[in-house]
């Protein structure tokens, strides 16, 4: 399942389509791991407010897990919790266990590979945290995924959702050549492709975005929204400009054609590495993101 939301799909963090048939695992992981060691900072801040909701939990999953940068971070914030990664991709959960193994967390890390929510029927007892970061809106009936969610909670467990946010920033508004405003035009082409996207999942049922109100739903008590900022303002380094770049590749190969001419050829400039005005070698380059994570309760 995927780490990003619709207003971030231009960030490309942990993008992955609901269709697992065309995508070689193996050739996008490393992509999405480094995209997750980017947010790492806000993902740690984020780990440190959850670490205050819920003490001491004993299991936690993380939902739709990917290659396992959040699932060791929160090993790391809960040294005495078991983890689980759970995630319908085999080679994704390969690079997880993998790096729990480096980070010395292996003793206590466990995968499960399997469609959601359908896979967390394979956990062994309820969790006590469960994170879904960005992979429900990958299921077709959220209500229905977010009941099964709480499902495998423990009386008093969390579950911690990861939805919304704000569009990642990376460029001024106007970037000396081209029309002022292109990230701002690229948001409103990535809104169109998250909504065709969220039609054509099997069993698509239109929600209101109220994520409370749809863990109330689950059966749940909502305890808290806080919104985690990332923030690497320019100059920026390699590795947020190699973000850039991908972000920006992605989009220009997902939909370029669907931008005008002016957009298109102003695309094609800042992804050309021979070009000084590119995102290669600019120097205003940086990455702004915002993502809220909803936390809510089982009480009984």
């Amino acid at each position: 399942m995927a780490h990003h939301h619709h207003g971030d799909h231009q960030a490309g963090h942990q993008h992955r389509h609901h269709d697992h048939t065309d995508i070689d695992w193996n050739e996008v992981a490393p992509q999405l791991e480094a995209q997750a060691e980017l947010f790492t900072p806000l993902y740690e801040h984020a780990m440190a407010w959850l670490a205050k909701r819920q003490t001491e939990p004993g299991l936690i999953v993380d939902v739709g897990s990917g290659p396992g940068v959040i699932a060791c971070l929160l090993a790391d914030t809960f040294p005495g919790a078991r983890i689980v990664a759970v995630d319908g991709s085999a080679p994704l959960l390969d690079r997880a266990r993998a790096r729990a193994e480096r980070l010395g967390v292996a003793d206590r890390f466990g995968t499960v590979a399997g469609e959601l929510p359908d896979a967390l029927d394979d956990l062994d007892y309820p969790a006590d945290l469960l994170w879904v970061s960005r992979s429900l809106h990958h299921l077709g009936d959220q209500r229905a995924a977010l009941a099964a969610f709480a499902a495998r909670l423990t009386p008093g467990g969390t579950l911690a959702l990861q939805e919304g946010g704000l569009p990642a920033r990376f460029l001024p508004r106007d970037l000396g050549f081209g029309r002022p405003g292109l990230q701002a035009r690229l948001d409103a082409l990535e809104e169109e492709r998250f909504a065709a996207m969220r039609a054509d999942l099997p069993g698509s049922v239109a929600e209101t975005e109220d994520w409370p109100a749809l863990l109330s739903s689950a059966g749940l008590r909502p305890t808290g929204t806080r919104t985690f900022l990332l923030d690497l303002p320019a100059p920026t380094t390699d590795r947020a400009r190699a973000y850039v770049v991908a972000s920006l590749t992605r989009i220009r190969e997902g939909f370029g054609d669907h931008l005008d001419a002016d957009d298109r050829a102003t695309l094609d400039r800042l992804l050309d590495p021979d070009d000084k005005a590119s995102v290669y070698h600019r120097p205003d380059v940086f990455v702004l993101a915002a993502q809220t994570v909803y936390t809510a309760v089982r009480t009984k």
